[in-house]
């Protein structure tokens, strides 16, 4: 069985954080409101895990805005879209895997027409051999369903050995992690320069960017069975 390499999307794959911190600025600029308030915006985001809706009513009720909701998540949909980008080595990360004879995959949480949208304007449905998103899916990373969906949308066969040489790569401990050591997979957290936060379970190995995870993850042994400490391996 070809081995499997699954990624998370939004500050993994794509640099999510930046295309929100373009819509933030866009947003206050362009009703004169003080970019000052760009922190006050970011922080409220948390990396893209509030809801879209609470972070646009906040918006509303700050500045007080008569803006129908539904415009604005509209606005910020286009935008974010707009402005996403993946790295030239992210994309070349890929075709590295892909050469080495990897099936690679995406898991995302969030909503199926913007995650798709991304997927597709950035190049990488062209890399890749499926993904799932949690709304189209109706469960959500943690959850070792959508996990196995995203192998088999990948063409691989889900019986009780298709862990066995799988990873998942991703930025977010308790979703992608978590999700990972629940499942059984190998996994390659992305530090972003963040100290790792949990007690109870670990990523196989740290990583501070993308290219460097997949490179480890191609020189590491194919199954599990060469990895016999418990301590994650830091690389970079």
């Amino acid at each position: 069985m070809p081995p499997l390499m699954l990624f998370d999307l939004d500050n993994t794959l794509v640099n999510r954080n930046q295309a929100f911190q373009g819509w933030a600025l866009r947003f206050l600029t362009d009703r004169s409101l003080p970019p000052a308030d760009l922190p006050w915006l970011t922080t409220l985001d948390c990396g893209g895990y509030l809801d879209r809706q609470t972070l646009l009513r906040a918006a509303i009720d700050r500045y007080g805005l008569f803006e129908r909701l539904e415009a604005l998540l509209e606005e910020y949909r286009d935008t974010v879209t707009a402005l996403i980008h993946c790295p030239p080595a992210h994309l070349e990360a890929l075709r590295d895997a892909r050469a080495a004879g990897w099936i690679l995959g995406i898991v995302s949480n969030g909503a199926t027409e913007h995650q798709q949208a991304k997927i597709e304007r950035t190049g990488l449905a062209a890399l890749v051999d499926g993904w799932v998103i949690s709304e189209e899916a109706n469960c959500a990373k943690p959850d070792p369903r959508i996990f196995q969906l995203a192998a088999e949308r990948c063409g691989i066969a889900t019986g009780t050995s298709w862990i066995d040489t799988a990873w998942m790569v991703g930025d977010h401990a308790p979703a992608d992690i978590a999700g990972a050591t629940v499942v059984g997979m190998r996994s390659a957290w992305l530090d972003h320069g963040r100290a790792w936060p949990e007690i109870d379970y670990a990523p196989t190995l740290i990583a501070g960017a993308l290219p460097e995870a997949v490179a480890a993850i191609l020189a590491a042994p194919r199954t599990a069975e060469g990895y016999a400490s418990a301590d994650s391996v830091v690389i970079g």
